[in-house]
C-alpha cells in the first residue's frame, strides 16, 4: 500500500515538474464576431478552454454545467473559452447554441482537428484544457467533464499548489 502511495506521489511530482518545461500552447482562432482571437492574450490567467460541436450530444450535455460554473469561477479569476469545432456546414447553428445554453464567455471559432492535435487533446468533442497563468496545458479532460473535474483541477489551480495536483489526464471517451 505504501509503494502505491509513493508511486502516484512520483508520477505527480514528475508531472509536475514535466509542465514546468513545457512551452505555452497558443491559438489563433476568431471570436463570433470573425476578430482575430489569441491564447497567448491570456497570459497571467488561469483558464479553462473547451472544445465543443453544436451537433455534440456530450457537448450539449456538459454545457450548462460549464455555464453555471463560469459563474462561481469568473469571481476567482478564472477565464473560460468555448472553441466551436463546427465546421462550414453547422457553424450557422452557433448562435442559436449560444443563445439556448446562455453562453456568456468567449466563444471562438475555426478550430479544427489540427488544434485538437497540437493540444494533445482527443479526436471528438468535447474536450477541455486547463492552463496555468503562463499558458501551459496542466490538465486535459478528454470527453465530458464532470463538476468535480472542473471543481478539483480549478481549486488546485487557484490553491497554494503544494499539494499533488490532480490526475493531468482524464479520459472519458
Amino acid at each position: 500500500m505504501t509503494r502505491s502511495l509513493i508511486t502516484v506521489f512520483l508520477l505527480f511530482a514528475a508531472q509536475t515538474v514535466a509542465s514546468a518545461g513545457q512551452r505555452p500552447a497558443d491559438l489563433k482562432l476568431h471570436d463570433i464576431s470573425g476578430k482575430k482571437v489569441r491564447l497567448s492574450d491570456y497570459r497571467g490567467k488561469i483558464v479553462v478552454l473547451n472544445f465543443w460541436a453544436t451537433w455534440c450530444g456530450p457537448c450539449r450535455e456538459e454545457m450548462p454545467m460549464l455555464v453555471e460554473a463560469e459563474k462561481t469561477w469568473a469571481a476567482r479569476g478564472i477565464t473560460f473559452i468555448a472553441v466551436s469545432l463546427d465546421d462550414s456546414k453547422t457553424e450557422a447553428n452557433i448562435p442559436a447554441f449560444i443563445e439556448r445554453y446562455h453562453i456568456e464567455f468567449p466563444v471562438w471559432t475555426g478550430a479544427s482537428s489540427d488544434e485538437l492535435d497540437k493540444l494533445r487533446l482527443g479526436q471528438g468533442a468535447p474536450d477541455t484544457a486547463f492552463l496555468d497563468e503562463s499558458g501551459v496545458i496542466v490538465a486535459r479532460v478528454l470527453g465530458e467533464i464532470r463538476r468535480k473535474e472542473l471543481d478539483e483541477r480549478l481549486d488546485w489551480l487557484t490553491g497554494d499548489r503544494k499539494s499533488p495536483p490532480p490526475a493531468a489526464l482524464v479520459d472519458h471517451m
